[in-house]
């Protein structure tokens, strides 16, 4: 009996758990509707999750349940932004909590997330993104809604991602691997709440950025008071990166906001606090520095935060006679004075004001000291700065563990004052900004990562109210010398209010060698991002006035390069360019503009005698528009107009793209015919030329080009007393299509055909003087393929000159049987005395057989005919 109720139980069981696997996937769907609808019917935002889960098991004997990539993306006026996403969700309660009613509170022992982000937006109007929850236009203003009970007993967020942004003060908050937890019974509404805390914290405030990545943690125990929703800090050991807080006091939520009493300080006041200030990647290990003097902060934080409040405040930060010591390292920083209050006496924001009383170090003979102040921050800051000192900057990594590929040299010295407001610079109103003294640099060695270095003997800078004065920089780097004078306009407004930066600068120079600047292709791999075109910045609004006597680029040589260059609106215009160069001058005006997806450019280039064969054999592109140009020994003045497209990474044209025209003429010019493929196959079809005795002086041509195509239009050549027309057309690629119709003098076509023109009467004789011939030119450059029709022009010569003798002939014997018949007389018998009559036909057939079929030979001179008289 008590077996067979042991099994029965056992089955039992078994069903029992069976069921509590089979329940959450039998109803899995119904849990994600479920889900899904419950929190559409409380927010005006899209909601959505992946998946959904409930274990019975997980946590047993509590339940779980899993939300996985749940999302809720804002509606009008935030259409689109991300209010909170989280990769992973997790609720851990009592099983009896999933059968409660919709009136009782749900009791969570448990909420743990991984992965997610918080975005918080206010608008210009000061809406935030956050008010999300439905209003139930159903009820009375008299009737409240059910509160909503949660007793949660501990929490965990795991790399979370906290976003602020302020449209209308500009601020912006970021904090990153946020990592946080907390045990507390929320059950009580007293309690006290274990927390740890680690994130790291970026602020913006209207662009400037104030801190950056800055390593915070918090291990505090609070209080908690939820009847009063007043927060205690008891326990607490707080850094911002090494340098340690500790925290007394309390924050209370009230109807008109947030009410502050706390007071914090610095648990010890060793001057390795300061270094704990600084990022971990620049301070190194601090454990064996050594330190003198002392660092301390301390402050309070007392009154409403609210609209139209800020609790009162005041932060001393404070060290005298201070010194550190890196292990390893030869310097020391020595007589450190720091002295900076922030303060905020009224409690109205814009009252708050900051005192750089005095910040002093020295590194061996060289003392730096600066001061400042700022007041009215909220409104229009009032800024008040000097600094004064020197810096041999060979001593910094000497004194201070920075990490650099080459090591800096130079001397620094500051001696600037400053007084300006932030509306006056916003309106350049440059009465009301007070600025004056210089920054002196000499002996600068700076090496990139790309091994190139820059040696800047000298950067002498001064300033006044409206600009900022480029005295003098002189500098080398590779085989490039530079000189730079000139002034900044707008420093300020650019520094602060992200307007132009405007300018105007004078550069000289002996040799410029253009690859001094240029990124090798390696280079640009580990700069620039894959398929990233180079871009114009577009705060740039100025112009440089540059000459140079020798500049290097590629394999070229350009001397004395003048110009000026304006650069605004991301398109830089070069106007008045020109260099000597090719033998000759070369001038250019015209401009590049990065704005658009593909970078453009228009340029007018005027070439003026220049040498023909190395402008058409060194300049790329001109190799494409003319090719055959490079066998041309001579001078060229031409003007040409270009346009067309940029490549992104090279910023040089695509040749695909390049429209434009070419107005050119020769001047005294030879051809070498020996180094053109084309010009010997020509030679060799046409024998009663030579291409080496053509005249091309004062040639005058007409190209234009377009979708990688040259057209060429029709121009007339001559070869002694031989006209030619050439035209036609050629493709980037090298393919071609011309035609050259040539006008050629019979007296070029042998002795055999003079000999029968000095036959005809010189009347006949004229309408024989040349004969038409074609050549069509196609296939490329170097492999033409070239076809005339000489033999069909020969041929249709000799049967007109051959009709021409017997329509002579023929006309003579008429005139003879007239004249017989009008006297009525016998002709005599001269048949043995008289000279026998030639065969025409026979002749014609010879004469033939003799041009066709002899080798080629030199072009005869023009034969000297005597008419022959028949009696």
């Amino acid at each position: 009996m008590l077996k067979k109720i042991l099994k029965i139980v056992g089955i039992v069981l078994l069903l029992l758990v069976i069921s509590a696997f089979a329940i959450p996937y039998f109803f899995k769907d119904q849990i994600k509707a479920k889900i899904l609808s419950s929190i559409n019917e409380k927010v005006d935002a899209k909601v959505a999750f992946d998946d959904a889960d409930l274990s019975l098991f997980r946590n047993f004997p509590n339940a779980s349940v899993s939300i996985e990539k749940l999302s809720i993306i804002n509606k009008a006026p935030f259409e689109g932004d991300t209010l909170v996403s989280f990769e992973e969700l997790n609720l851990k309660m009592s099983i009896k909590e999933l059968f409660n009613d919709d009136n009782e509170p749900m009791n969570i022992d448990g909420i743990s997330s991984k992965n997610g982000l918080i975005n918080i937006i206010f608008n210009k109007d000061g809406i935030g993104n956050y008010d999300i929850a439905l209003k139930d236009k159903s009820k009375t203003d008299d009737e409240k809604s059910k509160p909503l009970s949660l007793k949660i007993k501990e929490y965990s967020v795991e790399n979370f991602r906290f976003k602020y942004y302020d449209e209308k003060s500009k601020i912006k908050m970021v904090l990153d691997s946020i990592n946080h937890e907390g045990t507390g019974d929320f059950a009580s509404s007293k309690l006290d709440l274990v927390t740890k805390t680690t994130t790291k914290v970026s602020l913006d405030m209207d662009k400037v950025n104030y801190m950056k990545n800055v390593a915070i943690s918090l291990d505090a125990i609070l209080g908690i008071d939820l009847d009063k929703s007043k927060y205690t800090f008891k326990e607490n050991k707080a850094k911002i990166n090494e340098l340690p807080l500790e925290f007394d006091g309390f924050i209370q939520l009230v109807d008109a906001g947030q009410q502050y009493d706390l007071k914090f300080k610095t648990p010890t006041s060793s001057f390795k606090n300061f270094l704990g200030l600084i990022p971990a990647q620049y301070s190194s290990n601090l454990k064996d520095v050594k330190t003198s003097g002392d660092f301390t902060v301390a402050g309070f934080a007392k009154g409403l935060y609210s609209d139209k409040s800020v609790p009162k405040f005041n932060i001393e930060i404070a060290s005298n006679n201070a010194s550190f010591q890196y292990p390893n390292l030869p310097k020391s920083v020595q007589n450190i004075v720091i002295d900076t209050k922030i303060i905020n006496e009224t409690g109205v924001m814009n009252d708050t004001y900051v005192n750089l009383d005095k910040l002093s170090f020295q590194i061996d003979q060289d003392v730096f000291n600066a001061k400042a102040n700022i007041k009215n921050i909220a409104e229009n800051a009032l800024v008040n700065a000097a600094l004064k000192g020197t810096i041999n900057l060979a001593n910094l990594t000497k004194a201070y563990p920075v990490k650099l590929d080459k090591p800096l040299t130079g001397i620094l010295k500051a001696d600037v004052t400053t007084a300006f407001d932030m509306q006056s610079v916003e309106k350049s109103d440059y009465a009301r900004i007070r600025n004056a003294g210089t920054i002196d640099l000499t002996g600068f060695n700076y090496t990139d990562e790309n091994g190139k270095t820059m040696k800047i003997s000298r950067a002498l800078v001064s300033f006044d109210p409206s600009r900022v004065n480029l005295k003098q920089f002189n500098a080398t780097t590779g085989n490039t010398d530079l000189a730079v004078t000139g002034v900044l306009e707008n420093f300020y407004g650019f520094i602060f209010k992200n307007q132009e930066l405007k300018g105007n600068f004078n550069l000289n120079s002996n040799q410029l060698a253009v690859s001094d600047f240029i990124t090798t292709e390696t280079d640009a791999k580990k700069q620039t991002k894959e398929n990233e075109a180079m871009k114009i910045p577009a705060f740039l609004n100025c112009s440089l006035t540059a000459k140079a006597n020798t500049v290097l680029y590629d394999n070229l040589v350009l001397k004395n390069v003048s110009g000026k260059i304006i650069i605004k609106d991301q398109k830089a215009t070069l106007e008045n360019g020109k260099t000597d160069i090719f033998g000759g001058l070369i001038t250019f005006n015209g401009d590049v503009s990065t704005k658009e997806k593909t970078s453009k450019f228009n340029m007018d280039l005027g070439l003026n005698g220049v040498d023909i064969a190395q402008t058409f054999t060194q300049l790329e592109m001109m190799k494409k528009i003319a090719p055959i140009a490079g066998i041309i020994n001579g001078k060229l003045n031409s003007k040409i107009k270009l346009s067309g497209n940029l490549k992104d990474k090279e910023m040089t044209p695509d040749l695909k793209s390049i429209t434009g025209d070419l107005l050119g003429q020769l001047l005294s010019t030879t051809v070498n015919s020996n180094n053109s493929t084309l010009l010997t196959a020509l030679d060799d079809k046409l024998g009663f030329v030579d291409l080496k005795k053509l005249n091309l002086n004062d040639l005058k041509a007409a190209l234009t080009f377009k979708d990688g195509k040259v057209n060429v239009k029709p121009f007339d050549i001559k070869y002694q007393d031989i006209k030619a027309t050439v035209g036609g057309s050629h493709g980037f690629d090298q393919l071609m299509n011309y035609n050259v119709k040539l006008d050629v003098p019979s007296k070029y076509l042998g002795t055999e055909i003079n000999n029968l023109i000095g036959k005809l009467t010189p009347a006949d004789a004229k309408k024989f003087e040349t004969i038409p011939i074609n050549a069509i030119l196609s296939g490329n450059f170097k492999n033409p393929n070239i076809t005339t029709d000489v033999k069909q022009a020969t041929t249709t010569l000799v049967t007109n000159l051959v009709k021409q003798q017997k329509d002579k002939l023929i006309q003579q014997g008429t005139s003879a049987l007239g004249t017989m018949i009008q006297n009525n007389t016998k002709p005599k018998d001269t048949s043995k005395t008289a000279t026998p009559k030639p065969d025409v036909k026979t002749q014609a057939t010879d004469l033939l057989n003799g041009l066709f079929n002899k080798k080629k030979k030199a072009a005869p001179k023009p034969a000297e005919t005597t008419p022959t008289t028949t009696k």
